[in-house]
């Protein structure tokens, strides 16, 4: 019997790990391990999980319709199994929601036992998921027969949900780091148009950093508009183009490990150092950067008309 025990928990253990491994979100996760506790018991289930979402419970996957239907109830009644499971962080099993209208004895849920006797739920068994210690949610199994969990089977339940709550924790954990990763990607990449446009205004206005970084929140101030979106703006009107993203980490690296050409070999023609040209370079136009002074609301920028050079006398 032991054996037996051992086998199916390690059974259990191995789906587990193969659903966190093939699914993309701890939604589809979730989703998947309801599928996988509707198993545990022969004959067949109904699995709903619990999970607390801005105060109020709610339920983020179930195996079929009835499972979110009986929980629902106890949503309603604000009591119940699930609900106790969730927030005492103990197990509760109900072996026969017809009991009290079959013998009378009062029983700790009857408005919810009845409710859930009319979807055809005649006992459940509701254990709670846990996330670095601390109870998140539940399993609830609904079953439609009477004392469908005896002992080895509750303790197979039990044994899924510790489970089913470690690798809760490490889908969690993975899901708040991609977002974090993500949240980074979009910093990085919006600190490299602001950067270019930085450069853009330095050049253009021979002034230092500050002074360009000045003027560019002064324009995103008084328009009411974000600094990435004018440094955007400042990009694509010298490039033409809209600003590109900067290459992934993966391809930065690659690039930075390219050896460097033998002593006395010819570099590569897209690796020779650049020259200033001699001759004198063209004067910028000013209306490429009257809009600047506009968004800035300082129409008297003192943006300068072209490159300085020698007065003519």
């Amino acid at each position: 019997m032991v054996n037996d025990l051992d086998e199916d928990a390690s059974g259990d253990f191995k789906e587990l790990q193969d659903a966190l491994l093939s699914t993309e979100s701890v939604e589809q996760f979730l989703h998947e391990m309801s599928i996988l506790a509707a198993g545990l018991v022969r004959g067949g289930l109904s699995c709903g999980m619990t999970m607390q979402s801005s105060g109020r419970p709610m339920t983020v996957a179930c195996s079929d319709p009835v499972a979110a239907q009986v929980d629902e109830v106890q949503y309603k009644l604000d009591d119940g199994p699930c609900l106790h499971a969730m927030r005492d962080g103990h197990a509760v099993r109900i072996e026969d929601t017809t009991r009290m209208k079959d013998t009378g004895v009062k029983t700790r849920w009857p408005e919810f036992e009845a409710r859930a006797a009319s979807h055809g739920i005649r006992s459940c068994l509701a254990l709670p998921l846990t996330a670095d210690g601390r109870p998140i949610g539940a399993i609830n199994l609904y079953a439609r027969t009477a004392s469908a969990f005896g002992t080895a089977e509750a303790r197979r339940a039990e044994n899924f949900a510790e489970n089913a709550s470690g690798a809760l924790t490490l889908a969690l954990r993975l899901s708040s780091h991609m977002l974090l990763i993500e949240q980074l990607r979009s910093s990085i990449s919006s600190r490299t148009v602001i950067d270019q446009a930085l450069g853009i205004i330095m050049a253009r206005e021979h002034c230092s950093q500050s002074r360009a970084f000045a003027i560019l929140r002064s324009a995103s101030q008084n328009s009411n508009v974000k600094l990435r979106e004018i440094a955007s703006a400042i990009v694509t009107s010298i490039t033409g183009e809209p600003p590109q993203p900067p290459p992934p980490f993966e391809d930065a690296l690659t690039a930075s490990q390219i050896p460097a050409p033998a002593r006395g070999a010819r570099a590569p023609h897209g690796l020779r150092r650049w020259r200033r040209p001699r001759s004198r370079p063209r004067r910028c136009q000013p209306s490429r950067w009257h809009f600047l002074a506009d968004l800035a609301g300082r129409p008297d920028l003192p943006l300068r008309k072209g490159p300085p050079g020698r007065r003519r006398r």
